[in-house]
């Protein structure tokens, strides 16, 4: 691992450690089945703005706006079905349980990961417009849209059903 001074930033999973280098490659390392190896995109990720992480998955926003994926490939780590979709991307969150957002330029989100943990929004995807911010609970999403509104999305009885407030 290269020295202290050269990080620019340190995320983890459950069990394993991304670090965003001063050069913008990333250097992995812990258990390889939470995202301690990066082999198989080593040649992709470079000029890396940020990495965020759940607890088995890693994703890197490269500064073209692309997304670069490794891991646990049902929890996050494989964003192969929706890497044409991951263009200009802004930011990217994720629910610790195995699933990532990424807001887009345009305010529109991309999903991907394991849907029992907000992997999968097709069921709200309409009213994913203008998002502004998505934080996450450990298996929900909560957009938070333009117009000061809220859509949420992911276990129910983890914060991915508001129907009960929408009103408010």
């Amino acid at each position: 691992l290269p020295g202290i001074q050269q990080l620019q930033a340190v995320q983890a999973s459950a069990a394993a450690f991304a670090a965003v280098l001063a050069d913008g490659s990333v250097a992995t390392w812990g258990d390889p089945r939470h995202g301690g190896r990066s082999w198989a995109v080593q040649d992709r990720l470079r000029s890396v703005r940020e990495i965020q992480a759940n607890f088995h998955a890693f994703a890197a926003i490269l500064l073209d706006g692309s997304v670069v994926t490794w891991g646990n490939e049902t929890r996050g780590g494989n964003s192969s079905f929706v890497r044409d979709q991951l263009k200009g991307v802004q930011q990217v969150q994720a629910t610790k349980g195995g699933a990532f957002a990424a807001i887009l330029a345009d305010g529109s989100v991309v999903t991907w990961g394991d849907p029992h943990y907000g992997g999968d929004s097709s069921a709200v995807q309409d009213q994913l417009k203008n998002v502004q911010q998505v934080p996450a609970t450990r298996q929900a999403f909560a957009a938070i849209l333009a117009d000061g509104s809220v859509v949420t999305w992911g276990s129910p009885s983890n914060g991915g059903d508001s129907s009960s407030v929408q009103d408010q």
